[in-house]
């Protein structure tokens, strides 16, 4: 699975940064970035909760 986040619409809100820290992180910009280039299977669900729950709908899963 990948998964990115639409720097255009992200706010900061750290949603995803919370419910996923081992895959979402803020940047020094204090927008969400992605730490990996795949998500690992055991991080899946909460990637997908992530992209639900953002306030922006900035994260998109593939």
């Amino acid at each position: 699975m990948k998964v990115t986040v639409d720097d255009d619409r992200c706010r900061g809100h750290g949603v995803c940064c919370s419910l996923c820290p081992e895959v979402f992180d803020l940047g020094d910009d204090g927008y969400a970035v992605v730490d990996v280039p795949e998500v690992p299977v055991e991080h899946e669900d909460a990637v997908r909760s992530a992209a639900a729950l953002c306030p922006e709908h900035a994260i998109t899963v593939s």
